[in-house]
């Protein structure tokens, strides 16, 4: 019996079943024809081929309508709630090349307030304050200040509650309920607010007056959100937007699950030194090796559960023959854990050393990147 798990956009827990996963929330596996679609305009993505991104709606049609020349705009975003760390950052890298390769632009969405709703413990004052910190770790990721827009939905709410209300009209408490698993004792503000994340996924089309393809990269705990705005989508003359589906940067504690800003201890900050990410690796990342060195040398260790290894194929290592070679040395006991987490040790302290360096560099940066309305 396989054990159960849970994926809603505020919980996961349990061994997530990815496959099971793609029936229940309906979404389409990426297969080879698309992959070699996106591949065509865009080039390959490491994230692709190993099935990091793995599942889409829609985005067939979105290369239809690109094909036409009908160029699409982008929509992601981050809750302030807390530090970031670098299961946030896994999509949003993925986002950058896209807006790269295609050369579009992209609406980020802040929605300082869905956490003040949904969670008990957090208040206006804690996601102002996350939100300046979070705002710089994805400007360090290196968008175009040109075609990216940060929207922060309480400072801008003169463009977006009218469209949200729009939305809201159309959603009952019944699909909410089905959708969230929001009860009677719910609060009206988490009832109401994904009619506010249903916003960005059309406001480029207000704005300009024209209908615009829309492309949300996220993680897969977040299709429900989408899945009802796709719903609505049609009912206020908009088009229904595409998405494309990652897996989850596990916590370093298991190979399984969704990394967590709450658990500091099993997660990697972007704001780690490199003594704490030494420290954090060495004492919590979880091993597929054996015991002891002589049972590993003779029977080799299991990369799959092995948390260090699934760091460097999700991540860290985008050279194919250097995964494969630190895969096979792993599975013959040639690569100790202790090895492979040096590696990974190396690879994360030399992204960070770059990431802090070009966030100390954002502080001064912000104000370009937030969508200044007339």
């Amino acid at each position: 019996m396989k054990e159960k798990f849970k994926v809603t956009p505020w919980e996961v827990s349990g061994k997530v079943d990815y496959d099971k996963l793609i029936k229940e929330f309906g979404v389409s596996k990426i297969d080879e024809s698309l992959l070699k679609r996106i591949e065509k305009h865009a080039g390959e993505h490491f994230m692709l081929k190993r099935n990091v991104f793995f599942a889409h709606r829609d985005l067939n049609w979105l290369l239809d309508e690109y094909e036409k020349g009908n160029k699409f705009f982008l929509y992601t975003g981050r809750a302030p709630s807390g530090p970031i760390h670098l299961g946030h950052l896994l999509p949003w890298i993925f986002t950058k090349w896209l807006q790269d390769k295609f050369g579009v632009e992209l609406w980020f969405q802040f929605p300082d307030e869905e956490k003040v709703l949904i969670k008990n413990d957090i208040t206006f004052e804690d996601t102002k304050r996350y939100l300046y910190e979070n705002m710089l770790d994805v400007i360090a990721l290196g968008f175009d200040p040109k075609k990216t827009h940060f929207i922060i939905d309480t400072k801008h709410a003169d463009i977006m509650y009218k469209e949200a209300c729009k939305v809201a009209k159309k959603i009952t408490f019944s699909m909410v309920k089905a959708s969230f698993g929001l009860n009677e004792q719910s609060n009206i503000g988490s009832i109401f607010y994904t009619s506010m994340q249903a916003v960005p996924a059309f406001l480029p089309s207000i704005i300009k007056g024209k209908k615009i393809p829309c492309l949300i990269p996220h993680a897969i705990d977040q299709d429900p959100h989408f899945r009802l705005t796709r719903d609505i989508m049609p009912k206020i003359n908009q088009y229904k937007p595409a998405s494309i589906q990652c897996s989850f940067l596990p916590p370093l504690s298991s190979a399984d699950g969704k990394m967590s800003s709450s658990e500091s201890q099993t997660s990697i900050l972007t704001t780690d030194s490199p003594k704490e990410v030494e420290k954090k690796i060495k004492k919590y990342a979880f091993s597929g090796g054996k015991d002891t060195i002589d049972e590993h040398r003779k029977k080799g260790g299991n990369p799959d559960i092995d948390v260090s290894f699934q760091y460097l194929r999700m991540f860290f290592e985008l050279d194919d023959k250097k995964l494969k070679k630190i895969e096979d040395d792993y599975k013959s006991g040639k690569l100790l854990t202790s090895e492979l987490k040096e590696i990974l040790i190396k690879k994360i302290n030399d992204f960070l050393v770059e990431h802090q360096r070009k966030r100390e560099k954002a502080k001064k940066e912000i104000d370009k990147f937030i969508f200044k309305t007339k």
